[in-house]
């Protein structure tokens, strides 16, 4: 663990600089991080090389399996704050289902009860959080769907498999696709749930500023107080400038863009707002031979404008001393205590070597 505002890559010392103890599960966790950097480094290929088979495309109940992660660092397992967060517990998931994991964005409701994920195969997950006291105990009433395009058929079905990102506005759910730059838009989802069909639209300048495998990895609707409330956003995961910063779209009836400082070559895999309405964003870094980091950085949302570079502090950082894997979601709530909750979720890429993490931090800005 990094304290916040140090900005360089993560190294491979524990939480306070020293090595943590028990080290037989993290060698074992930095191997497995390692392979599976190796997976996200490596080129794209092409849709039909890399598509699972085909899933069920109805909803179906699923059971998910959890077992808890009790400490964030393992070898300071009574330290709870880590930058601006207070760890609160944590889960690794598991389930049977072969369309359980790789997921890749995540929501909660204002409840902090329901969740509501997509997966990077076009595949919905909806499950109850289930608490004890404080802590993240399991999840319950799981289910799982194909997300369907306008005439019914899977996403998958039509290549717009490589679903990224994920916003739900009141009853309407907006979902990105990397490779093809396609958003898609579900205006009956507040009705209609898993069955509901969305519309696409195309990235505004995406097949040209956009790598096939460096699409939109963060959707979310500015909020008040900012100037913009109301516009869907999206940031790509690292659709670079000629500065090397992220660009980010406002999508307006004129699209503009607008950038996010990168630093230390970390990419952007979610983002969320606080109730004040600043911007959280989740970022990952990784290297086939150092391993893996996360970090959250705070952006003030009134900054949002067309032509800004945007950065900010950071308000958490992790490597692999921590229980960390490919974080790729970030979900805020208020809970019933008034404390503002951050949720996040790993992508395991569907392979056995990584590990599908839902971790649970208070906000103590």
């Amino acid at each position: 663990m990094t304290d916040p505002g140090l900005d360089g890559p993560p190294s491979s010392a524990g939480p306070g600089g020293g090595e943590p103890g028990g080290s037989a599960a993290l060698s074992r966790r930095r191997l497995m991080t390692g392979v599976a950097a190796a997976v996200l480094a490596a080129p794209a290929l092409p849709v039909a090389a890399t598509a699972r088979p085909a899933l069920p495309g109805a909803p179906v109940d699923i059971t998910v399996r959890s077992f808890p992660i009790n400490a964030f660092a393992p070898g300071q397992p009574t330290k709870t704050v880590f930058g601006r967060l207070e760890y609160l517990g944590g889960l690794e998931l598991q389930s049977d289902h072969r369309g359980f994991g790789g997921i890749s964005s995540i929501r909660t409701d204002a409840t902090g009860q329901r969740l509501t994920a997509i997966t990077d195969k076009g595949q919905w997950l909806t499950a109850r959080i289930d608490m004890e006291g404080r802590k993240p105990a399991g999840l319950s009433q799981a289910r799982m769907a194909a997300i369907l395009g306008p005439n019914g058929r899977p996403l998958a079905d039509t290549g717009n498999w490589d679903t990224e990102a994920l916003w739900i506005e009141g009853g309407t759910a907006y979902v990105a696709v990397e490779r093809t730059h396609r958003i898609f838009r579900f205006d009956t989802f507040g009705r209609d749930g898993l069955t509901a069909r969305g519309v696409a639209s195309p990235v505004p300048m995406g097949d040209r500023r956009l790598s096939g495998n460096r699409g939109i990895e963060a959707l979310g609707v500015l909020p008040r107080p900012s100037p913009l409330a109301g516009t869907l956003i999206g940031i790509s995961e690292r659709g670079l400038n000629d500065q090397g910063d992220i660009r980010g779209f406002l999508f307006t009836p004129t699209p503009r863009e607008f950038f996010v400082k990168r630093t230390n070559e970390f990419d952007i895999t979610d983002l969320a707002f606080l109730p004040n309405g600043d911007l959280l964003i989740l970022e990952r870094w990784f290297s086939v031979w150092r391993g893996l980091g996360v970090r959250i950085r705070r952006i003030d949302a009134a900054n949002i404008r067309p032509g800004a570079t945007l950065d900010g502090p950071i308000v958490m950082s992790a490597d692999l001393s921590a229980q960390i894997d490919n974080m790729e979601g970030l979900a805020v709530h208020r809970d019933g205590n008034g404390d503002t909750i951050l949720t996040l979720v790993s992508d395991n890429n569907f392979s056995f070597l990584q590990r599908t993490l839902l971790l649970q931090f208070a906000y103590r800005g």
